[in-house]
């Protein structure tokens, strides 16, 4: 081939070097370009013409590489992050970037993720029974329907991730903010939360009967229709929290909301007015 047509596409195709299907592109190139150029000089093109000519009829086969090389890069990226189905219990993926990553269905049983950023990850169906997520960044991740039974959230960044409907016997929540989170239809009776903020946390339907969350902050959170029998709420923040029962205010639901411990519990005017109407027991509470 031509030279100097060779170091033209060198020069063009520099940047890309190590992508697999800009390397295949290349090849066809080249033996394009030279077929082009041999047919341009057996018309009686001098060299000079007949080079010009041949890159002329590629167009912007600049921007044709970038978008190959975009759509590859992001094809690897996928399959790098596809783990599902897969037999993984156990395996170290502290402090990897995996952002929307593909675990469904897979065997990840005390598989550490600390520090991991995995947002928009999803785990459907998967095993992820005493799983370390301490420190990893959740945010958007579905945990939905799961079996996390002994998992550790410690310090973990929780933003809109879902936990619904998950077995969550033993996961601990610690020095967690969680925010616009869902834990709806959840047995919560055997969690650990301590030293959380809940900040637009989605309980409704879900059983929080003995539960200890002495001093945690609640903002905007929702408890309605929640199972609340002696659950525990010394010294806590709240700020426009719901705990609604539904239609109606059952004998039920009244009997359990009283007993509730609100004791030294600072709340707003509104939660208090709300508790206040159920029945709860306020006589410690603080309201600003």
């Amino acid at each position: 081939m031509n030279s100097k047509l060779t170091n033209y596409l060198n020069g063009v195709f520099t940047p890309y070097e190590g992508v697999r299907s800009v390397a295949e592109l290349k090849a066809d190139l080249h033996s394009d370009l030279q077929e082009r150029y041999n047919e341009l000089r057996a018309e009686g093109k001098d060299e000079e013409t007949a080079l010009k000519k041949t890159i002329e009829s590629i167009g912007d086969i600049e921007q044709t590489i970038l978008e190959v090389a975009n759509l590859s890069r992001s094809l690897e990226r996928q399959l790098l992050t596809n783990f599902s189905a897969s037999n993984l219990a156990e395996s170290d993926f502290a402090g990897v970037t995996a952002r929307k990553g593909q675990f469904n269905a897979s065997a990840l049983r005390g598989s550490d993720f600390a520090g991991a950023d995995l947002t928009g990850s999803t785990f459907k169906s998967s095993d992820v029974r005493e799983a370390n997520f301490d420190g990893a960044n959740l945010t958007d991740c579905n945990f939905s329907t799961l079996d996390l039974t002994n998992a550790s959230f410690n310090k973990s960044i929780l933003v809109r991730t879902n936990f619904s409907k998950s077995g969550l016997d033993g996961v601990k929540f610690i020095g967690v903010r969680m925010t616009d989170v869902t834990l709806t239809m959840t047995d919560l009776r055997k969690t650990v939360f301590e030293g959380c903020l809940f900040d637009g946390v989605d309980f409704k339907y879900t059983d929080l009967s003995g539960q200890r969350l002495d001093g945690q902050t609640f903002i905007g959170v929702k408890f309605d229709k929640g199972a609340l029998t002696e659950t525990s709420f010394r010294g806590a923040t709240f700020k426009n929290v719901s705990f609604q029962p539904g239609f109606v205010l059952t004998n039920k639901y009244y009997k359990m909301i009283k007993t509730i411990c609100f004791d030294g519990a600072t709340m707003d005017k509104l939660t208090y007015a709300a508790l206040k109407g159920m029945g709860a027991d306020l006589s410690k509470v603080t309201v600003n």
